[in-house]
């Protein structure tokens, strides 16, 4: 293993190894409380420009397989885990972590003391931070985390998103024949991809609905023209990365098929481009929520659900005043879903559909299906 040098944006140095791509990386710094699904969250591009800090301790352990890619590759800037198993043990298993890592560049960073960094973030909150295998002079890192831009500051969306449309062909995955579901649809919706993950779509036609994935890019019109011809029941406004206010077109084309009274769906990025769309500002939370364990109250029956989160910004409270909550987290008591008043629009922050888990609030897909 290669010697990594690390340097937040708060002067710490570190030091740890490296077991994925070598070479020089910039990106924001954010812990995750989840037990298990590593590879998800590595192939999730919600994570574009980050790198993530696991609080689980061991990581490595089941491999990386095809069939748990969120994406067709590896999206963060790098992953920093206290102790890397480099012989994974699970049937399932077709290649060990380190392996994905190099393919698509990715940095594996290991032997350090996450618990320090998850405490550094929870108190300071997220933040830059430079690695390198190349560089050990801090004032040289210093000068490349300084003169590199801040995540806010980048449109990731246009790296991640679809280039061309396609039309999803599986659905749910299934634990006892080990293989994904085949669709059984009667609506089509048309899903606007912004960094869109995998099981997202599984959910989505498990729910019943054709889902046609476009890029950011697809013209406002163009979704109206095939809603109001019925080609199409509705439209999905998928997850991403990066901050939802610098992203100035898509807000422009959501405020149009808002005006259209198309039914529209949103989860996380999604979510947070509805309420600025509808004139409701956005803001940054200290360090985000980002886990699999997250408590959330469900305001329509009072039940708890435990939820899937990978967030770092928030719509504001005072959207009460055009919508109304469905979904509390009951860490924060931020808003985690929404209802949009006199619309067929509904949106959550959390992610319903994440594999492997949890799975208590999935039933949203089909409330999404009850509005087409």
């Amino acid at each position: 293993m290669a010697r990594v040098k690390l340097y937040f944006e708060n002067g710490t140095l570190l030091e740890a190894e490296s077991f994925g791509a070598t070479g020089t990386s910039v990106g924001e710094v954010v812990f995750n409380t989840s037990m298990t699904g590593y590879q998800e969250i590595v192939t999730d591009p919600s994570y574009a420009g980050q790198f993530v800090t696991f609080t689980m301790p061991e990581i490595g352990i089941v491999g990386c397989n095809e069939q748990d890619m969120e994406s067709l590759s590896a999206h963060c800037k790098g992953i920093i885990v206290r102790s890397y198993q480099s012989r994974p043990s699970n049937f399932r298993s077709q290649e060990p972590l380190h392996e994905l890592l190099e393919r698509y560049g990715i940095m594996g960073i290991t032997a350090i003391d996450t618990r320090y960094l998850t405490k550094m973030l929870r108190d300071e909150g997220a933040m830059m931070m430079v690695a390198s295998t190349e560089i050990n002079d801090e004032a040289k890192l210093k000068q490349i985390l300084a003169d590199s831009p801040r995540i806010e500051e980048i449109n990731y969306i246009e790296q991640v998103s679809t280039k061309k449309p396609y039309t999803h062909k599986e659905a749910r995955y299934n634990a006892m024949s080990f293989e994904y579901e085949k669709p059984n649809t009667n609506k089509k919706i048309v899903a606007l991809d912004f960094g869109i993950k995998r099981n997202i779509l599984n959910e989505l036609t498990h729910a019943g609905m054709e889902v046609e994935v476009v890029p950011n890019t697809t013209d406002a019109q163009d979704i109206i023209d095939r809603f109001n011809s019925k080609e199409i029941d509705g439209v999905f406004l998928s997850n991403g990365p990066g901050d939802p206010l610098i992203l100035k077109a898509e807000q422009e084309k959501i405020k149009k098929l808002i005006d259209a009274k198309i039914p529209l769906f949103g989860i996380c990025l999604g979510h947070q481009l509805l309420s600025i769309s509808h004139g409701y500002d956005t803001y940054k939370l200290k360090f985000g929520h980002h886990g699999g364990n997250h408590p959330v109250k469900n305001e329509s029956n009072g039940k708890v659900e435990i939820t899937a989160q990978n967030h770092n910004y928030n719509v504001p409270d005072n959207i009460t005043e055009i919508a109304t909550v469905t979904h509390t987290n009951l860490f924060d008591n931020t808003i985690e879903g929404l209802r949009y008043n006199d619309s067929p629009v509904m949106s959550v922050q959390h992610h319903p559909e994440s594999s492997p888990g949890p799975h208590e609030s999935a039933y949203i897909f089909s409330d999404f299906a009850k509005i087409l």
